[in-house]
């Protein structure tokens, strides 16, 4: 070997995971006391503790181990948004590092303020200030709500005339006798509608029932519409540009933009975060697709807590055909017998990533 040569790397053997970070409504009664099995004891969840402490907020510990659960209390914003970073946070941490690798981050509507920290844009203490204040500011305007309603079908096959159907009433309903009706979430097979009363009412007459749908969010505000405006003013004020830094792993936001560490720049990135993401639809279904197309992943993983967002990333994987999925039947067998989507909000697929 001559002294200008360099030794060839070998290939990495570890597997390549993709971070798809939950949002709102994932903190149920089935997941009270998930964050106190995973993370007492922790640094950083006593770090949050004292911030919490000092707002004068009851403790992420308090609300996790001694307040037994209530959604009217657990589900409010300003409680539900720590709760769900801190438990996806002790995930994260718990993956062993020796066998699997994180190749991109991306997440839904709120956990795209935990995509931030898990992709080190944030340090942990500065994505847990923007969530907490986020889910305060959220909480005490609480302007609007959302309804969720299912476009495929019951093998979670696309129905596009459904989609353009729905998403007609939009323009048929938006300003009839005072209604605000905008899309807030494209997620997977599913629409999330955001508007005001008188809007989410008109629209839940035009719409067929079928079985849980149209599903009104308990405590959810019209995120990502213009119903936010008042929002994303107060935020830009609160919170700064200044704790934003480049994400050392690959970031793909609300409309399936990529923010590498080679060309991100923070301050665009704090006024997409607290500007266009808050006001404009969120297409998670885009940012999935364009999370499994750029970065190859072997597995894609959910961390907690729950499950619920499992279904909507197995629509969107159907849609793009990944390892030739073509229907929910499909995606069950798949999983069966080697999960390559992983919901560590379920104890069992949570046995496949952490340490031995």
């Amino acid at each position: 070997m001559s002294e200008h040569s360099q030794p060839v790397s070998q290939p990495s053997t570890k597997e390549r995971l993709l971070i798809v970070c939950p949002g709102r409504g994932t903190y149920n009664q089935a997941e009270w006391g998930t964050l106190t099995r995973h993370a007492a004891g922790s640094e950083w969840l006593a770090r949050f503790d004292a911030l919490r402490r000092e707002q004068g907020q009851p403790t992420l510990s308090e609300l996790d181990g001694d307040t037994p659960f209530r959604l009217s209390v657990h589900g409010r914003g300003d409680h539900a948004s720590p709760l769900i970073y801190a438990c996806t946070l002790a995930d994260t941490l718990a993956i062993d590092r020796e066998r699997y690798e994180i190749c991109a981050v991306t997440g839904n509507s709120m956990g795209w303020y935990i995509a931030l920290a898990l992709g080190d844009a944030l340090s942990q203490d500065d994505a847990f200030t923007l969530i907490n204040t986020m889910g305060h500011l959220m909480q005490t305007s609480l302007n609007g709500g959302q309804l969720l309603y299912p476009w495929v079908d019951d093998q979670w096959r696309p129905q596009p005339e459904r989609r353009r159907e729905l998403l007609s009433l939009i323009e048929e309903l938006h300003g009839q006798d005072g209604s605000e009706l905008y899309l807030s979430i494209d997620l997977g097979g599913m629409l999330v509608f955001g508007g005001n009363e008188a809007g989410l009412k008109r629209l839940t007459e035009k719409l067929p029932p079928m079985e849980r749908f149209p599903m009104r969010l308990h405590q959810h505000a019209a995120f990502h519409t213009p119903m936010q405006e008042s929002v994303k003013a107060e935020a830009r004020q609160r919170l700064p540009a200044t704790p934003f830094g480049v994400p050392e792993v690959p970031l793909i936001d609300g409309r399936g933009k990529l923010w590498s560490p080679w060309s991100t720049d923070p301050e665009t990135l704090w006024d997409y975060t607290l500007g266009e993401q808050l006001v404009t639809p969120y297409d998670f279904t885009t940012a999935l697709k364009v999370s499994v197309r750029e970065f190859a992943p072997d597995r894609i993983v959910i961390p907690g807590p729950g499950a619920t967002l499992g279904g909507a990333v197995a629509q969107a994987l159907i849609q793009l055909g990944w390892w030739g999925l073509n229907s929910k039947a499909a995606f069950q067998d798949m999983q069966r017998d080697d999960p390559r989507l992983i919901s560590m909000g379920i104890e069992e697929q949570r046995e496949w990533l952490v340490k031995k």
